[in-house]
Parts: C-alpha cells; sequence; structure tokens
C-alpha cells in the first residue's frame, strides 16, 4: 500500500518550474549565443533548472531549442497579426509590417539579429526538424502578407496585375534579407526608401 501511495504521489507531484518561463529563457540564450555556442551548463544556469529536470521536460539540448524556436516564432507570427489586424486597412498593414522590422534591424536589436536567420544559416541545412520548422514558419509569413495583399487589391490599393503570393514571397525574402545586412551596419535610410520605392511599383 505504501508503494502505491508513494507511487502516486511521484506520477502527480508538479513540476518544480513554470514551462514557459523555462523555454523563454532558453530562447534568449541561443538568441544570443547561437546553438552550437549555447552550453548545457549556460542553459541550466539560465533556465535555473536542474539536468534532470532539463532532460525530463525538453529530452536534451535538441528538444529545448526546438521548443525555444517555436516559442520565438509564435511570438514573431503573433506581432505580425497585431500589425495587419490593427491596421486601419490591408496595404497600412503591410507597411506597419515593414516598418516593425526595419525597426527591429536598428541598434543593439540589430547586431543581434534574428534566430530565424541564424538558426537557418547554422542548422537548417542538415537539420530535418529545424529545417522544417523554419520553412513553415516562412510560408506562414507569406500566407498571411498574401491575404493582406489580396484585401488591398480587392479595395483597389494594389494593382490587378500583382499576383498577391508571389509578391508576399518576395517580401518575406527581403524581410528576412535585411535582418542579415543589419548585423553588419546599418542602412536604415536606404532600406526605407528600397520598400517605399517597392510598395509605390504595385499600388494605385
Amino acid at each position: 500500500m505504501a508503494k502505491t501511495l508513494s507511487a502516486e504521489r511521484l506520477r502527480g507531484r508538479p513540476r518544480e518550474y513554470e514551462e514557459a518561463e523555462v523555454i523563454e529563457r532558453a530562447m534568449q540564450v541561443f538568441w544570443t549565443e547561437g546553438y552550437h555556442a549555447t552550453s548545457l551548463p549556460d542553459l541550466l544556469a539560465a533556465t535555473q533548472i536542474s539536468r534532470s529536470s532539463l532532460y525530463a521536460g525538453f529530452g536534451d539540448k535538441h528538444g529545448i531549442f526546438l521548443r525555444a524556436l517555436e516559442r520565438y516564432i509564435e511570438q514573431a507570427l503573433a506581432r505580425l497579426d497585431q500589425e495587419l489586424d490593427t491596421a486601419p486597412d490591408a496595404l497600412t498593414g503591410v507597411q506597419l509590417c515593414i516598418e516593425g522590422y526595419l525597426v527591429r534591424t536598428q541598434g543593439d536589436a540589430g547586431v543581434r539579429g534574428c534566430l530565424v536567420v541564424a538558426t537557418a544559416m547554422e542548422l537548417a541545412a542538415h537539420d530535418k526538424e529545424v529545417s522544417t520548422c523554419i520553412d513553415r514558419f516562412f510560408r506562414q509569413m507569406e500566407s498571411r502578407l498574401a491575404a493582406a495583399l489580396t484585401l488591398a487589391q480587392q479595395a483597389g490599393q494594389v494593382r490587378r496585375t500583382i499576383d498577391p503570393a508571389s509578391f508576399a514571397h518576395l517580401l518575406v525574402c527581403m524581410l528576412e534579407g535585411i535582418r542579415v545586412i543589419s548585423k553588419v551596419g546599418s542602412r536604415q535610410e536606404m532600406t526605407a526608401s528600397a520598400f517605399k520605392a517597392l510598395l509605390a511599383q504595385i499600388s494605385n
């Protein structure tokens, strides 16, 4: 009977950490240091959990990294949704998305860069799980931007000759590309002018 009660208590014992907080702390470390440069002691120090808790909750370093990458992507998509949904019209929403990216390429944030872009360069070529996760993110971005451009087209803001899906793909390529360029130096005014000229080409 004692063994049964002990086992039940063990199975029912709550984790001694808040999972979302642990993933957030791990994300910050990976984002700053990169995957390979982040050691297990680094993770344990940042997350403030034990080695056994990390393995029990996430499997290993790669497991917690995937959760951290997913959290970063969830936050990025939530931010994009807010920019698109709160704008007075669809084309303004796309402009707000672009402006948000430009802001995040300035100063320390620009030097730190984007976890998705850094991970794509570091791991995607030989890590199928990471590659799939990032590809899904880019497709989700494209889908949201294409939907906004379609609405803008229906409202007469965007020329009928423009294919929303193709243009959304171009935008994602450019937006993620400036995250790379900003790590070696800011060309904020020129980049802003380039996006302004691009939108002018599609607008009525």
